[in-house]
């Protein structure tokens, strides 16, 4: 499925460009923003080639990883990623991920950015599960999935060696049923 383009009443999800590497950095080069994520802050070449990756992956088919930009319809400007990868290993499976920088934080943007990620997966690709992974320290994002109807399922110990140390993992997941209900 090529192009992606959803819109919420504030943000959209569109596919990511090459020109969109200035606004992504501000993300992931960021510290605040990545303090909870399971990498460090990427340098601007780091970033500028997970754009090209993703790119070149939006082209595949079949389709595989849906990672989108995440803007304010408003002005146009690019607040975020979002990411969703189809697991081979989980047949109507998909991992879900967003990043948003943090000027953003604290507005609702990322609860539309997760029920973006989620209308895509079920009523476009027709997923039957979606999960989540978060830090046990991230409550913002805790009460983001919940509020999107997520379950928490559990804990993955020690899943992520970040900064010299390990790290576990909290679990969260909707199945399509349950994303049907909440939507009628």
């Amino acid at each position: 499925m090529h192009p992606v383009h959803r819109r919420s009443r504030r943000l959209e999800l569109r596919e990511l460009q090459a020109a969109d590497v200035d606004a992504l950095f501000a993300v992931y080069g960021s510290e605040k923003a990545t303090e909870h994520m399971s990498f460090e802050p990427r340098t601007r070449d780091e970033v500028e080639q997970f754009v090209t990756r993703s790119v070149t992956a939006s082209q595949a088919d079949p389709r595989t990883e849906y990672t989108l930009a995440v803007v304010e319809r408003d002005s146009g400007h690019l607040i975020g990623s979002g990411r969703l990868a189809l697991d081979p290993h989980q047949p109507g499976g998909a991992t879900m991920g967003f990043a948003l920088r943090p000027a953003s934080w604290g507005s609702g943007n990322g609860l539309e950015t997760v029920r973006l990620l989620l209308g895509l997966g079920f009523e476009e690709l027709g997923l039957h599960r979606v999960w989540g992974a978060r830090s046990p320290a991230n409550e913002a994002s805790a009460r983001t999935m919940a509020r999107a109807g997520m379950v928490e399922e559990g804990r993955i110990r020690e899943h992520v060696h970040k900064a010299g140390a390990w790290r576990d993992s909290i679990v969260h997941a909707i199945l399509d049923h349950e994303w049907a209900a909440r939507n009628a």
